[in-house]
């Protein structure tokens, strides 16, 4: 929808792959489908579920396995977004590295987007 042709909307990490086809794998799910909501201290944070069907409407990436959706409303704010898996000796999670964004908190979860 709002993409640039031939090239992809958000783009996997080999970790990041390699965990989301673990988790499409364990849960029998087609997906994982990326959004964003307002909340937390920076104004908006992401979301991901996981999902049986795949939405007509999102923006998919499929890549070596894994397959994430991004949600209509969401396609403006995540274009050009790097996401990754990373692990360390406290925490383990999804981590976005999105362009877009002027702020974040502390821990990562809650953003703030550029205006216009």
């Amino acid at each position: 929808m709002f993409g640039i042709p031939g090239k992809a909307a958000v783009t996997l990490t080999p970790a990041a792959t390699r965990q989301i086809a673990r988790l499409m794998a364990k849960r029998g799910s087609s997906g994982l489908r990326i959004g964003v909501k307002k909340g937390g201290c920076a104004g908006m944070e992401y979301t991901m579920d996981y999902v049986s069907d795949v939405n007509p409407m999102d923006e998919t990436v499929e890549q070596d396995g894994a397959r994430v959706m991004i949600a209509p409303m969401a396609q403006m704010f995540l274009i050009g977004t790097e996401i990754d898996y990373e692990t360390s000796l406290l925490e383990a999670g999804f981590k976005f590295r999105n362009p877009n964004v002027s702020e974040a908190c502390g821990c990562g979860e809650s953003i703030k987007f550029k205006d216009g």
